[in-house]
């Protein structure tokens, strides 16, 4: 049996297969538009690394012919919201096209492997008070390119299903955090700061945004055991949210970080980090994943935060030659 991951190096693409080749028999396959396999080092020789662009039709047949995978995980995606803010159609093109593409060579060519569609909390956008925690049913309100782009390739998930009887499992992640992800994304931007400052790279100031704003925070390594979960047991058809059902500020995040580290930060507001919209809350229901899945976030966001910081420390030190 054979497993297909689109972005293998990406962030959480990594992690999902180094959780297949730990814990199944599946023979892993990846994507990316590069050959940088930096995320993958550790089982570099595992992973057979397919490089290519899956925008391009062609591209994509050619791959799927040669992985011939029992399961997708699509996980290639543009994923950094203010970024469809000042790139709204290559948000679009990218994150829609891949997905297109995939579905449509299974559809042309017979072939019915299992499909995993990653879609986002993001579609829910609005959220009000009344309707958390948020459920599979509420409505959706996007208020960036990059939420619509995600209900776009959520919709062509049950489209697909429904039209061509396809195995799509679709999923809502909520935020998730750990080694290896962009600083573009909040824990790892505090980090990656935190690390610098201890190595007297920048200045003991740390650039925040919004710290009000409450998050619904994941472990990536819960992440992606959800992910092969949802392939494993999940109904065709539906959408499962994933979260750790819990919600703590941006402040307290930052508290946490803070209290790991012995420098002395001041902290200092920007505003070119503050977004044109923000949701106050968001918080997950995932009951009915977990009804059918037992499946539930058991690492602790202390943790997730003190492998995150011990990421950029790592990574901070090698680039500054630290031990050298």
């Amino acid at each position: 049996m054979k497993a297909l991951i689109t972005g293998v190096t990406g962030f959480a693409g990594s992690h999902l297969a180094e959780y297949l080749v730990a814990n199944t028999d599946l023979e892993v396959w990846g994507t990316d538009i590069s050959s940088n396999d930096r995320n993958i080092a550790a089982i570099r020789g595992r992973v057979h690394l397919v490089v290519g662009d899956m925008s391009d039709p062609v591209v994509t047949a050619e791959i799927l012919s040669k992985a011939e995978p029992d399961y997708i995980f699509h996980l290639a995606a543009q994923a950094f919201v203010p970024l469809s803010w000042s790139d709204p159609w290559q948000t679009m093109a990218n994150n829609v096209r891949a997905q297109l593409n995939i579905l449509q060579v299974l559809a042309d060519s017979g072939a019915r492997p299992r499909v995993l569609v990653v879609g986002s909390a993001d579609e829910y956008g609005m959220i009000r008070p009344d309707e958390l925690p948020v459920g599979e049913s509420a409505p959706l309100r996007p208020y960036s390119p990059y939420a619509v782009s995600k209900i776009a390739q959520d919709m062509l998930g049950y489209q697909y299903f429904a039209s061509h009887g396809m195995a799509v499992v679709r999923v809502r992640p909520f935020n998730h955090i750990g080694a290896r992800q962009s600083p573009s994304f909040v824990t790892s931007d505090f980090a990656k700061q935190i690390a610098e400052i201890e190595q007297g790279l920048r200045e003991p100031l740390l650039a925040v945004g919004n710290l009000d704003a409450e998050r619904d925070f994941t472990d990536v390594r819960d992440m992606v055991r959800a992910y092969h979960l949802a392939l494993e047991e999940g109904e065709w058809g539906e959408v499962y949210n994933l979260g750790a059902e819990r919600a703590y500020s941006i402040q307290k995040v930052l508290d946490m970080l803070l209290t790991m580290s012995e420098a002395e930060i001041e902290i200092v507001q920007d505003a070119s980090r503050l977004r044109p919209s923000d949701v106050p809350v968001v918080v997950s229901d995932c009951r009915k994943f977990r009804k059918r899945t037992g499946w539930s976030a058991t690492i602790d966001l202390q943790d997730s935060l003190a492998a995150v910081l011990d990421y950029w420390r790592e990574r901070v030190g090698e680039e500054a030659g630290v031990g050298q």
